[in-house]
């Protein structure tokens, strides 16, 4: 069931990265999921790197350092899966 908890959380990250990233980003859906899933487990580690640990209600700085990282990730990919497929420039 872990594994269906990762792949929401790298959808529901990968998408708001996508819209939160100026111009229009050329992946698939499922390299998105897999960019969130990657900026998510990133931002966990930092997350654990400054000591954030365990908190009694929500824990709005791990889920800010995933935000980032899921946005770091996904404007990397981006541009890399562009100049794979051939864009050179993506669209805006």
């Amino acid at each position: 069931m872990n594994w269906l908890w990762a792949v929401l959380v790298g959808l529901v990250l990968g998408v708001v990265a996508r819209a939160l990233i100026p111009g229009r980003q050329h992946i698939p859906l499922w390299l998105t999921i897999i960019l969130g899933m990657i900026g998510g487990a990133l931002g966990n580690w930092l997350a654990t790197g400054i000591g954030v640990r365990y908190t009694g209600g929500v824990d709005w700085i791990r889920h800010v350092l995933q935000l980032v990282g899921a946005i770091a990730v996904v404007a990397v990919g981006s541009r890399c899966w562009a100049s794979i497929r051939g864009r050179r420039h993506p669209q805006p």
